[in-house]
């Protein structure tokens, strides 16, 4: 994916090609489902100390540039 932050990694034989942080066994999906869950960033850090501030930002752009998808569904009439 052109354009990623350092940080984040896609590497095929590594968690199933999910994008990751810095090649750890760590993916962006899991850092975002923390964070939705009502972990601040502060307790993140503190149960994954091998996790860095600057690794949010890089999750945060990367979430950002997913494209929107939506699907239009017709009533039935």
């Amino acid at each position: 994916m052109a354009g990623l932050n350092p940080r984040i990694t896609i590497e095929p034989g590594k968690m199933g090609g999910k994008p990751c942080i810095r090649g750890l066994r760590f993916t962006v999906y899991d850092l975002a489902s923390y964070l939705a869950s009502g972990m601040t960033e502060d307790e993140i850090l503190k149960d994954f100390p091998y996790l860095v501030r600057e690794d949010f930002q890089a999750v945060y752009e990367f979430l950002a540039s997913i494209p929107e998808r939506t699907a239009v569904l017709e009533a039935p009439r």
